[in-house]
């Protein structure tokens, strides 16, 4: 069994569980298993101890679509390992608020890690504390990797990151626009959930209904330099300490550059 030795990484959860479409019906939501567990896993696998904060405290919901071995290369048997790695492993288990890992000090964190599925467009991408980690990890250039939905997260470092979503649900790209000036990651390259899939999603995973405004959009009109490959085609964008990745099929290629970059990280620390 691997110690964890090298360094602690936050993996940060949604406290919601459910979202509101255009036409004003919820829609059942949670974390994408294969995008928590694989990046996880490897994380582990390398020698770092994970910690699991939400903003609430609480554990986050899984996404019953993704309970399914098409998300794991058509495996049953890798399906069943990332259930039990978020079912037994210590790192995974009473996760914390973020606040509460704020107050104990982020300097202890050498990489934050933050999975997809629709959940983070609704309280992370504006949530205070989370602004306040990503902004200590952008200033100590510590790795940041977010997947599939999971990158429109890093709005949350916005001065204004409540009235850039209320921009965005109301339509208005100016508003949002002008609400995010001063956003960090400006002039970042970064990929996130196409256009393209998230209307593939609306089709067959909402029955139709549609979300309240596309991530891909809200990027680059917050200046985000935002690059997509086709339809569920792998892609991971590293730029500076931001690492972020396409949507599920590219769990294993984010995983492995986030591992390189946290390897890096820490020898350079280590030498310093």
């Amino acid at each position: 069994m691997i110690t964890n030795t090298k360094g602690k990484i936050l993996v940060v959860g949604s406290s919601v569980d459910t979202f509101e479409l255009k036409n004003g019906e919820k829609e059942v939501t949670g974390y994408y298993l294969n995008e928590l567990a694989i990046p996880a896993q490897a994380a582990v696998n390398a020698g770092y101890e994970i910690v699991l904060v939400t903003p609430k405290g609480e554990q986050p919901v899984v996404d019953q679509h993704s309970l399914v071995a098409g998300h794991f290369g058509g495996s049953e048997n890798a399906l069943q390992k990332a259930l039990d790695f978020v079912a037994t492993n210590s790192g995974m288990q009473n996760p914390r608020s973020i606040r509460a890992v704020i107050n104990e000090g982020l300097e202890g964190y050498v990489g934050v890690f933050l999975p997809g599925g629709h959940p983070p467009m609704i309280d992370l991408m504006q949530d205070e504390d989370l602004g306040e980690v990503l902004s200590h990890f952008h200033a100590e250039s510590k790795p940041t990797a977010l997947l599939c939905h999971g990158p429109i997260a890093v709005t949350a470092a916005m001065p204004k990151a409540k009235a850039f979503r209320a921009a965005l649900v109301k339509g208005d790209a100016e508003a949002a626009k002008a609400a995010a000036e001063g956003w960090q990651y400006a002039g970042y390259r970064m990929t996130v959930f196409s256009n393209d899939e998230e209307q593939y999603a609306e089709e067959n995973i909402m029955g139709g209904g549609q979300v309240p405004f596309y991530v891909a959009d809200a990027l680059k009109t917050a200046g985000g330099m935002v690059v997509v490959k086709g339809v569920f085609e792998a892609n991971v964008v590293e730029d500076r300490e931001l690492i972020t990745g396409q949507n599920p099929p590219s769990d294993h290629g984010i995983a492995d550059l986030f591992v390189k970059a946290l390897d890096r990280y820490v020898a350079t620390r280590r030498a310093a």
